[in-house]
């Protein structure tokens, strides 16, 4: 399994970020807050793509999903050094592999323990886990030890289909949402059938559903370019999609 181009295309969207950054546990985190009245033991765990909190883009859908009444968390699984916003320009020769060694799930998983461990030592009882691309790989993980109460994800990389989709059925109890598109080469369409297969139909007894964005393309649910307005539905769409799904079994 690996990550490809598709992981370091996109563009930044623009929007002047409403949270604030606080160490969790000893892990620096991106806090975005609902402004109305909100349970304080439910927190929604939002692990993001190789670009991690410093992109804008992730800080504003984090504040999308505060504004929607859910508290949210991205923690800095990368230690600070997240991939670069400058990888996402044309011509970049910012080195992808390379950077996959510094952080692969040895070096990302215990920052999320770590979060996890704070939050429930404040009196968090309920985890929700949305993951985007790199991050939903640890959502999956996360599931298979019955951590969260639902999880969403979109394009997914770096699972497995054949075996971390049989685990995800067999093995996890929460209910899962998956954002798929028309080109994605990390979840191409034999893996979104193979998830059919597996959940949909009811077979999956906590709950299944699969959105499909056509004219979208891996990394269109943080980094579309909403200018095309496929794209900009498929992103607005699955972020609906995601809410309106872990407010029902949140």
């Amino acid at each position: 399994m690996s990550l490809c181009e598709h992981c370091v295309k996109g563009v930044t969207h623009s929007g002047e970020p409403t949270g604030n950054w606080q160490e969790i546990n000893g892990v620096k985190s991106y806090i975005a807050t609902p402004s109305q009245d909100y349970p304080k033991d439910k927190v929604l765990l939002y692990i993001t793509d190789i670009f991690g909190p410093q992109l804008v883009n992730n800080r504003l859908l984090a504040d999308d999903y505060a504004a929607n009444g859910i508290k949210t968390i991205i923690p800095d699984i990368f230690h600070g050094d997240a991939a670069p916003v400058d990888a996402l320009k044309p011509g970049s020769t910012w080195d992808l592999m390379a950077w996959l060694k510094a952080h692969g799930s040895d070096s990302a998983r215990p920052p999320i323990d770590k979060v996890i461990e704070g939050l429930k030592n404040d009196g968090v009882t309920v985890f929700a886990v949305v993951g985007y691309c790199f991050g939903a790989r640890f959502a999956f993980d996360l599931a298979f030890e019955g951590i969260p109460k639902v999880v969403a994800i979109a394009h997914p990389s770096l699972v497995n289909v054949n075996a971390d989709l049989q685990t995800y059925a067999t093995k996890a109890t929460a209910p899962l949402l998956i954002n798929s598109c028309s080109v994605d080469p990390k979840f191409p369409l034999e893996a979104q059938i193979k998830a059919d297969e597996l959940f949909g139909e009811g077979k999956f007894a906590p709950g299944y559903k699969r959105e499909h964005w056509e004219g979208c393309s891996h990394g269109f649910a943080v980094r579309g370019d909403i200018s095309d307005s496929k794209v900009k539905a498929g992103k607005e769409g699955a972020f609906k999609a995601s809410v309106e799904w872990i407010k029902k079994y949140l």
